[in-house]
């Protein structure tokens, strides 16, 4: 007999404010986030920046909600330091997150990368020879064999404007590392990189021990690529979305993810401006679309039931988003989702 699709639908906060710009939504408090992240019915959060990193206050701060610990965002340089140093500077990361009931970290390489810059995509960073990629994944090894003896696996986050982005960077880094290195799959990053959502979640779906729902709109995907624009000029215009209101079908990434045996999160993440893209409608949104999908499986395990919070009405389903003919002006920001 098949088992359950037994998965949770968690978020992260940046659909109420972005750590890489804090103009978006940056005044908005961590309790209203948490507040209507529950209310809609998510189960969990993902760190940010506002959260306690003390473990007993993150633990009362989530517990105040009925809310679960789902991961949180570390910044590595494995590209630029050893493991042994790269393990040293995790230490207190990795023991907020197993004090707390995760069971895997968010790593993003940060070394060299341009997606908290002013600079155009294509001159983010690359592996050139395969010494150097044989390097890195080998310190990779070596740090995600101890977080899992932590008991937080290594969810290493392919991510636009930094050295692991398109779908033969995902290849190559899968194919040179163990299987401690497990694969956060981004639907909205793969899909901005290039590549075929479906096709990569099915090739590397062994690897992959977290996920990001993430939509996108085509539309300011090509202006962003024809018009050099960075990754926070992509963000600010609109390049993503939440699911179910972009481009990208979730059914058959859902369907490859329950035919697999997956356990785990599908996390709402979505970069977007809260004064264009309302914050509760499209957190609201991307968790109505999910759930809709999840309950109507096989077999159900039902881990996305539970009571729902106010609805406020759709978001608009488009895949252009406001102001997405015009490059927009901002402010420098710093790398993305620095750890405390």
């Amino acid at each position: 007999m098949k088992k359950p699709f037994n998965v949770k639908i968690g978020i992260n906060p940046i659909s109420w404010s972005n750590d890489d710009l804090p103009a978006l939504g940056g005044e908005t408090p961590l309790e209203v986030a948490l507040t209507e992240g529950k209310a809609i019915g998510y189960q969990g959060f993902e760190l940010g920046n506002k959260f306690p990193r003390e473990s007993a206050a993150l633990r009362d701060v989530l517990a105040q909600h009925g809310l679960a610990l789902v991961s949180g965002w570390y910044s590595g340089r494995l590209a630029q330091r050893s493991a042994e140093v790269e393990i040293a500077a995790a230490d207190a990361h990795l023991r907020l997150l197993a004090d707390n009931g995760a069971t895997v970290v968010v790593y993003g390489e940060v070394a060299d990368t341009i997606q908290g810059a002013s600079a155009p995509l294509y001159q983010r960073p690359r592996f050139i020879r395969q010494q150097q990629w044989v390097e890195y994944a080998e310190k990779l090894n070596v740090f995600a064999h101890h977080t899992l003896a932590r008991g937080v696996r290594t969810a290493y986050h392919h991510h636009m404007g930094a050295y692991v982005e398109t779908p033969d960077d995902v290849d190559k880094l899968m194919a040179l590392t163990s299987d401690d290195v497990g694969l956060l799959f981004d639907s909205g990053h793969i899909t901005f990189a290039g590549g075929d959502a479906a096709e990569v979640l099915a090739k590397h779906i062994r690897r992959v021990c977290h996920v990001h729902c993430k939509d996108v709109r085509p539309a300011v995907i090509r202006l962003a690529r024809n018009r050099n624009w960075s990754f926070l000029q992509a963000v600010i215009n609109g390049a993503f979305t939440v699911p179910g209101d972009g481009a990208i079908e979730f059914k058959p990434l859902l369907d490859i993810l329950d035919e697999n045996g997956y356990e785990g999160w599908l996390v709402v993440e979505a970069e977007q401006d809260p004064a264009i893209a309302p914050s509760y409608a499209y957190a609201d949104k991307g968790y109505r679309y999910l759930r809709e999908i999840v309950a109507s499986m096989p077999q159900c395990g039902g881990a996305v039931s539970g009571e729902q919070g106010p609805h406020y009405g759709d978001a608009s389903n488009r895949e252009s988003a406001p102001g997405a003919d015009t490059e927009p002006s901002f402010g420098e920001s710093g790398t993305r989702r620095p750890n405390a």
